[in-house]
């Protein structure tokens, strides 16, 4: 697999504003989606990038599906959209994957554009546990999204946004969980994604 970035995107020729969405995208659903989309309508981005993380330090691999397949359904969720891209370079990182590490790496390759970090509001509960997490917020804006049931962050910082999307009340764990119960899920998906899921025989 090749990282799109070294195909679509030459470091010196082009500056963006770009939103990194990292998650295991264990799978990829229409909240996702959601999300992207309200980011680069009303967050003052160019793109979204789906950075697929094969492994989350504060997660088990339980129930995880290996890499390709995760990055295989992003691809599809996201098809000819120019708002978005996915990469997989975190799928040649150590593992397990940090935040920092990769905003080093693509920084490193693109020092011409402007990234800024997507997270979810629950994730900050959990953020000054996270590896050089005062880098990151120096150097970087962290754009946040409300999830249901999260406790609101302890600590605030000038590169912190909290942004008013609407809440989206969709779990990957709540699909999975489903779909292992023999439910049809299809309008949870984009299209391609639930044929591939389905074809797959994921989750089941």
């Amino acid at each position: 697999m090749t990282d799109f970035i070294n195909i679509f995107l030459p470091p010196d020729k082009i500056s963006l504003k770009v939103g990194l969405f990292f998650g295991s995208f264990n799978p990829v659903h229409i909240g996702h989606m959601a999300i992207a989309n309200y980011i680069t309508e009303f967050a003052g981005l160019k793109q979204v990038w789906f950075v697929v993380s094969p492994q989350n330090p504060f997660k088990k691999r339980e129930d995880l599906l290996n890499d390709i397949d995760r990055y295989e359904m992003v691809l599809k969720a996201i098809g000819d959209d120019p708002r978005f891209r996915v990469t997989d370079i975190e799928f040649r990182m150590p593992k397990p994957s940090y935040t920092i590490d990769t905003l080093k790496q693509l920084t490193g390759k693109y020092p011409n554009h402007n990234f800024s970090l997507i997270v979810g509001s629950d994730i900050l509960e959990s953020f000054t546990r996270w590896k050089e997490y005062q880098s990151i917020l120096d150097n970087f804006p962290v754009l946040v999204y409300p999830r249901p049931g999260a406790v609101p962050a302890s600590f605030t910082h000038p590169c912190i946004r909290t942004l008013d999307a609407p809440l989206i009340e969709i779990s990957s764990t709540f699909l999975r969980n489903a779909i292992r119960e023999g439910r049809n899920m299809r309008c949870f998906f984009p299209e391609k994604v639930w044929e591939y899921l389905d074809k797959m025989n994921f989750y089941r």
